[in-house]
């Protein structure tokens, strides 16, 4: 749903702030549902999630229709996890209601922080009372699983102020807690003036990162990803799916799909989506990549995703799934990264350490590096 009231200064994600013919737009999001209807209808939705942009930007009777496509064109399991993301801004207690009313039976709120002057960096609309504020509306509206995105390495952030967020976000007591460091992406305001952004330097950042993961440890919120955390049992099993390397649908302009053993998305232009949902016959191209996944390539996806987790990679189910061995094929990284106290040897495999975990990207970068002997190693039916 890739609308928004307006962008943050952080966000590089698809949306739109000048766009207000919602009717049109999930009507759009219908006919696509019509068109995959056939290839799912062996699949039985576990899992749906209403991302953006901000979703609650529009009003409710389109939200209603969403989701009632769902239902008409897919198989979906009754008590399916459905997913809302949320602007604390956006929403009053009778939006919730209805909400819940729909099926929606899980909402994430996008606090961020807890500290107004951060707020205002990132451009946010809401302020810190309109979380707590929400947050009660949202479970006297009957939900009884709430997740809030908070952000880390934020200019002027300091150690004390991210604590006082976690204080605040936890005294709620959410079910899931999300935990982003601050990324400064290609394109967006903060990349426009980041020379002038009083950002935290990375051994502050890290510190922040690993305080955190005590502190909410401490509160009863167990890691079991990268950047999440969740009482027992109330992990988000949407995003397990993507981790898990599970197969998942995305419908509308942005969205990104594993489906049938193919990784495909959609072109981020919403006028020329609309277009080629309602004319067909035009042929206005929406696809902007389209490819089967090769054997390689599962097998480094397997690896990038799983070690996101912090159950880590299963090396047993890893002969299973691809013929090879693990601990053979990475044997002098795996080697260095536990020596380093990156990575930790578990009882049924390997895991990344907090250590690990915050310099991920590099050393995901450094073992899929690999993957031409990799690929020869599929070929030939060996290992390192």
């Amino acid at each position: 749903m890739p609308f928004c009231k307006r962008k943050c200064q952080y966000c590089d994600f698809y949306s739109v702030t000048d766009f207000d013919d919602y009717r049109r737009y999930v009507d759009a999001l219908l006919l696509q549902m019509e068109d995959y209807s056939a290839s799912a209808s062996s699949f039985t939705v576990d899992t749906i999630y209403i991302g953006g942009g901000t979703p609650t930007v529009i009003p409710e009777k389109y939200l209603y229709d969403l989701i009632d496509g769902v239902y008409r064109n897919f198989k979906v399991f009754i008590d399916a996890e459905t997913t809302i993301e949320a602007n604390p801004a956006t929403v009053g207690l009778s939006s919730l209601k209805k909400l819940r009313r729909m099926g929606v039976n899980r909402i994430s709120f996008g606090a961020q922080s807890m500290i107004g002057s951060e707020l205002e960096t990132l451009g946010r609309l809401h302020g810190p009372d309109d979380v707590e504020r929400t947050f009660d509306m949202a479970r006297r509206a009957g939900f009884d699983n709430i997740s809030l995105d908070l952000m880390y390495g934020l200019p002027g952030q300091t150690r004390a102020t991210l604590a006082e967020s976690l204080v605040r976000i936890t005294d709620l007591e959410p079910e899931h807690i999300s935990l982003y460091g601050l990324k400064i992406e290609p394109g967006t305001p903060f990349d426009a003036r980041k020379d002038k952004l009083d950002l935290p330097d990375e051994e502050t950042e890290y510190t922040m990162y690993e305080k955190s993961i005590e502190f909410l440890k401490s509160r009863g919120y167990d890691q079991y990803e990268i950047s999440n955390f969740a009482r027992k049992g109330r992990e988000c099993q949407h995003n397990l799916r993507y981790w898990t390397c599970g197969e998942y649908l995305g419908l509308g302009p942005g969205a990104h799909s594993y489906f049938n053993g193919f990784r495909f998305s959609f072109k981020r232009d919403i006028s020329a989506f609309i277009e080629a949902m309602e004319r067909p016959e035009n042929g206005v191209e929406i696809i902007d990549e389209n490819y089967a996944i090769t054997p390689n390539e599962r097998v480094g996806e397997y690896i990038m995703l799983a070690l996101r987790l912090t159950a880590g990679i299963d090396t047993a189910e890893f002969t299973k799934l691809f013929g090879l061995d693990f601990e053979k094929m990475y044997r002098e990284l795996l080697k260095a990264y536990v020596d380093g106290g990156f990575m930790r040897r578990t009882e049924k495999g390997y895991a990344f350490t907090v250590k690990g975990m915050y310099v991920s990207n590099y050393i995901l970068s450094s073992m899929l590096d690999f993957d031409s002997e990799i690929d020869r190693n599929i070929a030939n039916g060996t290992d390192r």
